[in-house]
């Protein structure tokens, strides 16, 4: 299983581009990219209103929130993509696992209508059998439901499947799952250090990942 925006992409420039054009909408100053960074990771409504109140654990008022959302998905839905990166030894990776006879699940928590474009935009879609999105079902990572979801569609034991990923997320997901985690150098993580994770591995790429568990094996 593996994460996509901070993992597989850097989706950033994005999910920045949309979030400036929803507060310049709303008649709000804009925020620097470094600081929307910080706010990605647990879906579509926390960067909203990480936004919104340029705070990790802010509330804007209701009123704001509601009429935020539909701006922030046009805009996005719009930049999807466009300014999005692959990160260096992904396709690599991803090629070596296929290689290896790993079936391979992306799990994230962005919503649907936005991952299923942005694989395909990417053509990263055809390496995996299983996609298990941020509305998928009603629990998001770090709840370990998306990952169990992915071990069932593909007939996998937690114990006998691995998830990487960037962050916290991922890392409490696993750990909940039942799930061994390694995590990438690179990514978001909310603005931690990916060093303080519980995780069994820390990886520089894909390739690192692919190569760390062909020795454990």
């Amino acid at each position: 299983m593996i994460d996509l925006d901070g993992t597989l992409l850097d989706t950033i420039p994005d999910l920045a581009a949309a979030a400036n054009c929803m507060l310049t909408e709303l008649g709000m100053p804009a925020l620097p990219v470094a600081s929307i960074r910080n706010y990605v990771g647990k879906g579509i409504a926390n960067l909203i209103e990480r936004t919104l109140t340029n705070s990790m654990d802010g509330k804007p008022d209701p009123n704001l929130f509601e009429r935020a959302v539909p701006v922030y998905e046009r805009t996005y839905r719009e930049a999807n993509g466009k300014h999005t990166t692959m990160y260096p030894g992904v396709k690599e990776g991803l090629d070596l696992m296929r290689a290896q006879g790993y079936p391979l699940a992306c799990v994230t928590n962005k919503s649907e209508r936005f991952t299923l474009p942005l694989l395909d935009y990417v053509d990263l879609s055809r390496y995996f059998v299983s996609v298990v999105a941020g509305d998928t079902l009603p629990q998001k990572k770090p709840d370990p439901e998306p990952l169990w979801h992915a071990c069932k569609q593909m007939n996998v034991k937690p114990h006998e499947m691995l998830m990487i990923g960037d962050s916290l997320n991922d890392a409490q997901a696993a750990r909940a799952a039942g799930c061994p985690v390694f995590c990438v150098t690179y990514g978001y993580n909310e603005g931690h250090d990916v060093q303080s994770l519980d995780v069994d591995a820390i990886v520089a790429s894909l390739v690192d990942a692919t190569r760390l568990i062909s020795k454990i094996n």
